[in-house]
């Protein structure tokens, strides 16, 4: 029988940490063990994850953020896939739609994450360690998660398992409900900070490995419609301005239709604005993530 190790980073003392693992013991098929990790304390995620899966002894390893509880058939799911498919190599899931936080940035926040991996199941080029598993020998094959990245660390661990030829697939029943609460503020600094520079950098960095998530025409589509539609605002045309809200609501229609069901409509008004706002971080992040790679380049090229 296949064997699964949970690895579960949780340095940072969560909350939400009894609720994961409460949830795992609780699935219709639980790991064999659940490896959590607490110290040391100022490790990044890619750090306490490495830490976690040398300790870990399954055939796969099951990464499960702490703020994540997994449905209870998570598990068991993941387990048929491996056991049924020796030449899977990885596997990821998603977040239901059904976010605990009751607030608007939550909803839209969690409900686009659900949205995107519902609508791209099947062959990726990527990984997420929110809910996703791999087998151990593959993992340590490509020297686990690089602790040089500070975030984003499971998007560059899938990029350099296909590389190798590894196949991974986005299992859009593996589902787990998110705990996380969110800020507008804390929304935007991580699309920015935490998300867009960081992607701008992998992407520069595994030339070519541009068909992963996010990534569809809809998305770049979206994006230049925000950009045009603020700069239509930012002289003074606010018809413009309309028109490319408009286009944006045309573009994203199941997703906002999504937020209508789940949500109700004043949140759904409001996920329209947060989608902007998203996209104006992400747009943002390009030239960031640009001159950052280019300094970093030119700063190697000078060393002896």
């Amino acid at each position: 029988m296949t064997t699964i190790s949970a690895v579960v980073p949780a340095t940072n003392q969560p909350r939400t940490l009894d609720g994961c693992r409460s949830a795992l013991l609780a699935s219709d098929s639980p790991p064999e063990e659940i490896v959590v990790v607490v110290e040391p304390a100022d490790a990044n995620a890619a750090r306490a994850r490495n830490l976690g899966a040398h300790r870990a002894a399954g055939d796969v390893l099951l990464f499960v953020d702490s703020d994540v509880e997994v449905r209870r058939d998570a598990v068991s799911r993941i387990r048929a896939a491996f056991a049924s498919d020796p030449t899977l190599v990885a596997l990821f899931g998603s977040y239901d739609d059904a976010p605990a936080d009751p607030g608007a940035v939550a909803g839209f926040r969690n409900l686009l994450h659900h949205h995107v991996h519902q609508s791209s199941p099947g062959p990726a080029t990527t990984f997420w360690t929110g809910l996703g598993a791999v087998r151990r020998d593959a993992f340590f094959s490509v020297g686990g998660f690089d602790e040089s990245v500070p975030f984003m660390e499971d998007i560059d661990l899938g990029m350099r398992l296909t590389a190798t030829g590894a196949r991974i697939e986005l299992d859009p029943q593996v589902q787990g409900t998110h705990l996380k609460s969110w800020s507008v503020w804390g929304m935007v600094r991580m699309d920015l900070v935490d998300r867009g520079i960081p992607w701008v950098l992998l992407l520069l960095r595994h030339r070519g490995a541009t068909n992963v998530l996010n990534l569809g025409w809809r998305h770049r589509l979206s994006a230049l419609t925000v950009l045009l539609g603020a700069l239509a605002l930012g002289r003074r045309r606010p018809s413009a301005g309309l028109t490319a809200g408009l286009g944006l609501v045309a573009l994203n229609r199941p997703f906002y239709s999504l937020l209508l069901r789940r949500r109700g409509p004043v949140q759904a008004m409001a996920g329209v604005f947060l989608h902007a706002l998203h996209h104006l971080a992400s747009i943002a992040a390009v030239p960031i993530g640009i001159w950052l790679h280019l300094r970093d380049r030119t700063r190697r090229d000078r060393r002896p």
